[in-house]
């Protein structure tokens, strides 16, 4: 995005120039002056965590890890669009294996909310992409929505439904040794956390709007997020510009 420069440089010239001191990254700086020109709340989401988004995308250390971070920023860029929504970031500490955002919808209960993507893989997209790794993140006594970037045209690139059954499958038949060579102890630890789940929002951020966003709600979730607050994050995730 173009931005008229004058001999002083602007608030969000000089957030950008501190969020990527250390990267020589264009596109990216481009993008995120955009989105921060576009939006005061988001501006002030980031300058209040300047420190921690500008550590997280200087120890990204390839190309996937930095469009990860990336994926987090435009999440919350279009979730604080919505005025009713307030985002808290790693609100269960920095570095800690816990959730990117703590999300309240008009000052009622919170939820945490995860933001990963699909790579492609083919066999993770049998098991609902990145959703196995992830499930391990989620914390008790706290609803928990995952959001999970795709690329294509189409938030139904990925099977998030058919993906889950599968998973259910699996642990049904007490296919142990699947559960373990992915990190869990067993069939009893996956469903476990997976009751932490409330929710899946498939977002394909290139995808015309009506396809950018598929919900999978988990009716076994011992707490959900809440329908208003999940139709508010799909609205603000189906946005065309925030």
């Amino acid at each position: 995005m173009a931005r008229a420069r004058g001999s002083a440089t602007t608030a969000v010239d000089r957030l950008v120039d501190h969020l990527l001191a250390e990267r020589d990254d264009p596109a990216l700086r481009d993008e995120l002056g955009g989105w921060l020109a576009m939006s005061a709340r988001f501006r002030s989401f980031a300058d209040a965590h300047r420190d921690k988004i500008r550590k997280k995308l200087r120890t990204a250390g390839d190309a996937e890890s930095t469009r990860d971070v990336r994926a987090e920023l435009r999440v919350a860029s279009l979730l604080l669009a919505d005025r009713r929504i307030e985002l808290a970031f790693e609100a269960h500490g920095a570095g800690h294996r816990g959730p990117d955002f703590t999300v309240t919808f008009r000052a009622a209960r919170a939820f945490d909310l995860e933001v990963t993507r699909h790579r492609g893989d083919r066999a993770a997209a049998a098991h609902a992409g990145p959703l196995l790794a992830k499930l391990r993140q989620l914390q008790p006594s706290i609803a928990s929505v995952l959001v999970i970037g795709v690329e294509g045209p189409s938030a139904e690139t990925l099977d998030v439904t058919g993906g889950i059954r599968a998973l259910r499958d699996r642990a049904d038949a007490k296919d142990e040794a699947f559960f373990r060579r992915r990190g869990f102890d067993g069939t009893r630890e996956f469903y476990h956390r997976f009751l932490r789940l409330g929710a899946v929002l498939v977002w394909a951020e290139r995808a015309s709007v009506g396809q950018r966003v598929a919900a999978w709600e988990n009716p076994s979730a011992r707490i959900p997020p809440g329908l208003s607050a999940l139709r508010a994050c799909v609205a603000a995730l189906e946005a065309t510009e925030a």
